[in-house]
């Protein structure tokens, strides 16, 4: 069993949380990331190596989602076949908590079961403002964007069954939307989760949490923020297009239908290109461009069958057909994004097996936004005194 935890610039609680893991199960391995803290935190992280744990260095600030994935490339090289348990280093998890999670997967592997675990907040009691706020926005984002609710999008305690390491590796995003990308593509690629409840602990105030609400839950927004760009340009085409083909036809099924074409042309161009162009690149299935072009036609004929119902349905109760273009597409837009990021854009739910992937520490990360730095030097590792 591995625990690893990313950090950067970590306060006196990190070291407390290490000596206490070793204390409570002196067979776990500890991995630290030390996320470019620079000759300031050189004496912190050189203690805790001295106690025990492996630690891992960037040269410089890479961000914690970056930090996890140079973890988790050190376990598939290091402890091939081993789970993972990730920690924040911030000192927001007990350490009973940190092992609960980790009995959690050994009594998955137990029942023959391969769940990813997530240890989740209450918010409850006293609970930092910047906190309770970070974290009610994630939620919002997350059960817009994904579908599906979970009391706790932010939790950095998880534990990764050793099968699903490759595909966390697989997952975009450097910072701290890396981990709700992570969540966003786990129905998709078909893997399980479960909840288990853990402490709220907030250290002074949670001062040493470096996530920032509004940056990163805007860079946690982006993928939703740009399909609704796209879906913006997209209504625009069909609205106009089809307002002055029943102006000039009297034809309201015709009209529809042309202007759905013309409209869906454009879409698919702007999704493709820029919305989920991470999958696009990623993907090496599902036929290339021919097949995702397939999938988007299945979806654009449901969703024009949608809108014709529903659009006779109500002009024939008599709302304007303006009204009623607009209430049709805002119920069609949460449906149309999750089928497009799950099924028409979507990436293998499975990695390549490494022998296709090289050697080397970033040979593993297809994903060309996230590279992780390289451990190829020794100056980068402490090894763990045994």
């Amino acid at each position: 069993m591995i625990v690893l935890i990313p950090a950067y610039e970590p306060a006196a609680s990190l070291e407390t949380v290490v000596d206490g893991i070793f204390a409570a199960d002196p067979d776990v391995e500890v991995i630290v990331v030390d996320d470019g803290g620079g000759p300031a935190y050189a004496a912190t992280f050189a203690r805790i190596a001295a106690h025990g744990a492996t630690v891992l260095r960037h040269e410089r600030n890479r961000g914690k989602g970056a930090a996890l994935k140079t973890g988790l490339d050190h376990v598939l090289a290091v402890h091939p076949g081993d789970d993972v348990v990730t920690a924040d280093a911030d000192g927001q998890h007990t350490v009973g908590d940190i092992l609960r999670v980790a009995e959690g997967l050994r009594e998955d592997a137990a029942a023959g079961t391969s769940t990813l675990i997530l240890g989740c907040r209450a918010f409850s009691g006293k609970v930092p403002v910047r906190s309770r706020a970070g974290n009610a926005m994630a939620r919002a984002v997350f059960r817009l964007a994904a579908g599906w609710r979970l009391s706790d999008t932010q939790t950095g305690l998880r534990g990764i069954p050793a099968e699903h390491i490759e595909f966390m590796l697989d997952q975009q995003g450097d910072r701290f939307e890396y981990e709700q990308n992570v969540l966003l593509r786990c129905r998709s690629a078909g893997v399980q989760t479960r909840e288990i409840p853990i402490e709220t602990v907030y250290l002074e105030g949670n001062a040493s949490s470096h996530f920032r609400p509004l940056a990163d839950s805007a860079r946690i927004a982006l993928p939703l923020l740009l399909f609704a760009g796209s879906s913006l340009i997209a209504f625009l085409v069909d609205t106009i297009a089809l307002l002055l083909l029943t102006a000039a036809t009297g034809a309201l099924v015709p009209s529809i239908v042309a202007a759905r074409l013309l409209s869906a042309s454009v879409n698919f161009a702007v999704n493709r290109r820029v919305v989920f162009r991470g999958a696009t690149r990623a993907s090496t299935g599902g036929g290339g461009m021919p097949g995702q072009a397939l999938r988007y036609a299945v979806l654009a004929v449901a969703l024009l069958a949608s809108n014709v119902v529903w659009l006779e349905a109500l002009t024939g109760f008599g709302v304007p057909l303006l009204v009623a273009k607009i209430a049709t597409e805002a119920v069609l837009f949460v449906t149309s994004y999750g089928v497009q990021r799950s099924f028409v854009f979507r990436t293998p739910a499975t990695a390549a097996p490494l022998a296709e992937l090289g050697s080397g520490a970033g040979a593993r990360h297809r994903n060309p936004i996230a590279p992780t730095a390289r451990m190829d030097s020794d100056k980068y590792t402490f090894g763990r005194n045994t």
